[in-house]
C-alpha cells in the first residue's frame, strides 16, 4: 500500500468501478462517490491526498467545486475529467487550480502515471488568468483525441510568457492558436499583432520587425515603428518563421537574448516585453541542416513545440467543424443553416484533405452560396470537391486528362497480357478474367485521377453513377487508397 487516499466522483457507475480497480492495484486507497455534495463533505474534512472528479455531476459542476476545494486546500492535487472535449473546458480546469485535465475517454496508464507525478510533485501555485465564465468557447473546434491533446497543452501554456513554436500543414490554424494562448493569457488587455514572414520582401522584413528613423532607406520619408513596438506589453505572433531571411534571424536572436533592439538606421536602443509565438509549416530542422536557419534561433524560440494535427488525422471533427461554419455563414446571411447527411459525411471523412480546414471551411461557403438545397447530399459535395492533380501536374479544370488516364488504363493492359498470354492461343474464359482482373485496377486508377470524385470518375468511365458506387462496394475498393 502507497498509504495514499484518493477521492473519486463521476455520476457514471462504470466509470467508477473501472477506476477504483485500477487504481486500488497500484496500492492506493480509494473512496467513491457519484456527487459532489460527498466529496466537498471529504474534502473539507481533510480527508483524501488527491481528487478525480467528473466535471457533470447532478448536484454540482466540477468546475465550480474545484473553485471551492482550492480555496481551503490549495495544496489538494485535483484532476478533472470531462466527456466536455472543448478547449474551454481544458482552460477552465487549468485557470481553477486543477493539477491536470483528462478528457474522456482516457487511458487508463496515463491516468495512473499524472496520479502518481500529482502525489509527488510540488503544487504549482502560481495563479492563472481568470477566464470569463459567459465567455464563448474558443475557435477551435474537435472532440479527436489529437485536438483534445492540443488542448491540455494550451490549457497549460495560458499562465505563461513561454515562447511557443505551432508547426503543421498549411490550414491547420495555426494563427487561431495563437491568438487564443494570447486572448486567455496574462497579456490578453495588451495588443496582438501578426506578422507573415512569407508575405514580407525579404529586404523590408527588419523593418517590419524593429521600425526604421527617417532617411534609413530610399523611401523612409518619417519614422515607422515596427511590430516589436505595436506589440510592447503583449503578444507578437511570427508566422512562417521558416521563411524568415538570415540577417533579420541574427537581430531577432539578439532581441530574444537581450530584450532590446534598435531601429533600422537608428541609435537609440529599445527596451521591449513581449510574449513571442511563432509558426511554420516547414521542417525548421531541415532547414538548419541546409544553412537556412539558425540552430541557436531554433532553441530559443522552440521552448514549447505546439503540433496541430491535419484534419486527415481527425476526421471525426468534420462533422462539428463543418456544422459551425454552415452555421456561421447562414447567420451572417440570414439563412436557415444546412444539413449533412451520413452519406456525404462518410464521403468527406474519406478525403484527404490537403488544404486542412480551410479547405473544408471554404467547401461549405460555397455549398452555401450556390445551393438552395436545404441538406447537403453526396452528388452537392462530389459537384464541389476540387480534385487534386494527378502525379504533382496540374491538369486542364483540376482533372486528369484522357491521354494521362489512357496510358494508365494501357500499363495495366500490357501488365495483364504480359502475365497471363503468353502463348498465341488465348486461354478459355479470356473475357470474365480479363474483366475481373482488370475492372478493379480499372476503377481504381480512375478514382486515383479523380481524387475520389465518384462523379467525375464515372463520366470518365462511362459509367451510371449508381453503378460505379455499386462495383465499387462489390469489389470492396477502398475510396481512402484511391
Amino acid at each position: 500500500m502507497t498509504g495514499k487516499m484518493l477521492l473519486i466522483a463521476d455520476d457514471d457507475k462504470a466509470i467508477r468501478t473501472v477506476l477504483s480497480k485500477a487504481l486500488e492495484r497500484e496500492g492506493y486507497e480509494v473512496k467513491l462517490t457519484s456527487n459532489a455534495a460527498t466529496l466537498w463533505r471529504w474534502v473539507s474534512s481533510g480527508e483524501g491526498d488527491l481528487v478525480i472528479t467528473d466535471v457533470v455531476m447532478p448536484d454540482e459542476n466540477g468546475l465550480d467545486l474545484l473553485l471551492k476545494i482550492k480555496k481551503i486546500r490549495p495544496g489538494l492535487p485535483v484532476i478533472v475529467m470531462s466527456a466536455q472535449n472543448t478547449l474551454m473546458t481544458a482552460v477552465k480546469a487549468t485557470e481553477r487550480g486543477a493539477y491536470d485535465y483528462l478528457p474522456k475517454p482516457f487511458d487508463l496508464n496515463e491516468l495512473k502515471s499524472v496520479v502518481a507525478k500529482a502525489l509527488t510533485v510540488k503544487p504549482n501555485m502560481v495563479d492563472a488568468p481568470a477566464v470569463d465564465d459567459e465567455a464563448e468557447d474558443l475557435p477551435l473546434i474537435g472532440r479527436s483525441p489529437a485536438m483534445q491533446n492540443v488542448y491540455r497543452v494550451m490549457a497549460r501554456l495560458m499562465a505563461t510568457d513561454l515562447t511557443v513554436t505551432i508547426t503543421g500543414e498549411s490550414g491547420t490554424g495555426k494563427e487561431l492558436v495563437a491568438k487564443a494562448l494570447h486572448d486567455f493569457g496574462k497579456r490578453k488587455n495588451s495588443p496582438f499583432v501578426a506578422l507573415n514572414m512569407a508575405a514580407i520582401p525579404r529586404e523590408l522584413i527588419e523593418s517590419e520587425l524593429f521600425g526604421h528613423e527617417k532617411g534609413a532607406f530610399t523611401g523612409a520619408e518619417s519614422r515607422s515603428s515596427g511590430r516589436f513596438e505595436q506589440a510592447q506589453g503583449g503578444t507578437l505572433f511570427l508566422d512562417e518563421i521558416g521563411d524568415m531571411p538570415l540577417e533579420a534571424q541574427t537581430r531577432l536572436l539578439r532581441v530574444l537574448q537581450e530584450g532590446e533592439y534598435t531601429a533600422v538606421g537608428g541609435k537609440r536602443t529599445i527596451k521591449t516585453d513581449v510574449r513571442i509565438i511563432c509558426a511554420t509549416h516547414r521542417d525548421l530542422k531541415s532547414l538548419i541542416s541546409h544553412g537556412l536557419f539558425r540552430e541557436d534561433l531554433y532553441y530559443r524560440l522552440n521552448v514549447v513545440p505546439l503540433r496541430l494535427p491535419p484534419l486527415r488525422e481527425r476526421v471525426e471533427d468534420i462533422n462539428d467543424l463543418m456544422r459551425q461554419f454552415l452555421n456561421s455563414y447562414a447567420a451572417e446571411n440570414s439563412q436557415v443553416p444546412k444539413l449533412i447527411d451520413k452519406e456525404a459525411l462518410n464521403y468527406l471523412k474519406q478525403y484527404p484533405w490537403p488544404g486542412n480546414v480551410r479547405e473544408l471551411e471554404n467547401l461549405c461557403q460555397r455549398i452555401a452560396a450556390l445551393y438552395v438545397e436545404d441538406t447537403i447530399t453526396l452528388d452537392i459535395v462530389c459537384s464541389e470537391m476540387v480534385p487534386l492533380p494527378v502525379g504533382g501536374q496540374a491538369e486542364e479544370n483540376g482533372v486528369v486528362s484522357d491521354e494521362t488516364l489512357q496510358e494508365s488504363i494501357n500499363r495495366h493492359l500490357k501488365r495483364y497480357f504480359d502475365a497471363h498470354l503468353p502463348h498465341d492461343l488465348p486461354p478459355p474464359g479470356l473475357y470474365s478474367r480479363l474483366l475481373s482482373e482488370f475492372e478493379r485496377p480499372l476503377i481504381e486508377n480512375t478514382l486515383s485521377a479523380t481524387r475520389g470524385n465518384q462523379i467525375k470518375a464515372a463520366e470518365l468511365l462511362g459509367l451510371n453513377r449508381n453503378t460505379l458506387r455499386k462495383k465499387i462496394k462489390d469489389l470492396n475498393i477502398d475510396i481512402r487508397r484511391s
